[in-house]
């Protein structure tokens, strides 16, 4: 067999690999179980295409399924911490709660929107525009969910004095520690939590996935790091429970975590991701011009070729 036999059955094999409706490869095509990189882009590609073109009404009220969700985070940190206070390591056991009810239920959380819309983007396949339409809702209904959920934490009396205690000291240990060592602690909580984007679309199965969302966010809290809408949730916590000025709190200790968690999910792991791939595109959409990238509304599903239509070009060609 020549050369040009192998090629022709390589292409033979890629074709028929397993693809979603989205066009996204569902299995590996070296090993079935395992993607490559590209075929992981595609992937975070196609998720992100179906965010990107939602209603403003569908993302607002799933931001603020996922700022409510992430009460039960800020109240699992809290009972740890008031059971193990001098140990941290124990005291994080139950933080990943609210990540794994957000991740699993398909919830947007601004953090988790940090990669695939970037990397759509970065594709050419969505615009600037579109990109920050998507985070200015889902951030927007994260914070109304976290601040409904705080409110009803403190006046239901959820917590016990021990635990509103400890509630109270997370946000008065961030004042603490300074404008820059938030800032920082946060790029590492950035780069953690869109790095659970990408390994989630790696993951074939729901135990890989909860075993990956567990660890890794259980590595924020036992670490000391800071996530944006729990720090949300502490802020609007500590405010309810004590009389200090509010732009203070916020300018000093959710603004660098906001910051943080942005700079480091979108450039050290989205453009570092980005960077491995060969960047191969759909056939079947359009790239958006310069102009259009930074001025138009234009990306997700619009772009691509409805399925109907190509069967209609078919039969036109016959």
């Amino acid at each position: 067999m020549n050369d040009g036999d192998n090629d022709d059955s390589g292409d033979e094999i890629r074709e028929s690999l397993d693809r979603a409706a989205s066009g996204a490869p569902a299995a590996g095509w070296a090993v079935r179980d395992r993607f490559s990189a590209n075929e992981i882009f595609e992937r975070v590609l196609a998720s992100a295409d179906e965010e990107i073109a939602a209603n403003k009404r569908r993302l607002f009220f799933s931001g603020l399924a996922a700022g409510f969700a992430i009460v039960l985070t800020f109240l699992g940190h809290a009972v740890g911490v008031a059971a193990f206070p001098d140990n941290q390591f124990l005291s994080a056991t139950l933080y990943p709660v609210g990540f794994i009810y957000i991740i699993l239920g398909h919830y947007q959380l601004y953090t988790e929107n940090t990669l695939p819309p970037v990397a759509l983007v970065l594709a050419r396949l969505a615009s600037v525009p579109l990109l920050l339409r998507v985070w200015g809702i889902v951030l927007v209904g994260n914070l109304f969910g976290a601040v409904i959920g705080a409110y009803l934490l403190v006046h239901g009396h959820v917590l016990s004095p021990e635990g509103t205690q400890a509630g109270a000291h997370f946000a008065r240990s961030g004042l603490k520690h300074g404008w820059w060592v938030v800032f920082n602690r946060a790029v590492f909580a950035g780069w953690l939590v869109a790095g659970v984007v990408w390994l989630d679309h790696a993951a074939r199965d729901t135990v890989s996935r909860l075993i990956m969302i567990y660890i890794v966010f259980y590595m924020i809290a036992a670490a000391e790091l800071y996530h944006v809408i729990t720090t949300a949730c502490e802020v609007f916590y500590f405010l309810f429970v004590t009389d200090l000025e509010t732009f203070t709190v916020f300018s000093e200790f959710w603004l660098p975590v906001f910051l943080g968690n942005t700079i480091g999910g979108v450039f050290l792991v989205t453009l570092v991701n980005y960077a491995q791939t060969k960047q191969e595109r759909y056939p079947d959409v359009r790239e958006l011009t310069t102009r259009e990238l930074v001025f138009s509304w234009r990306g997700g599903a619009e772009a691509r070729t409805p399925p109907h239509e190509e069967a209609d070009e078919g039969a036109e060609t016959d």
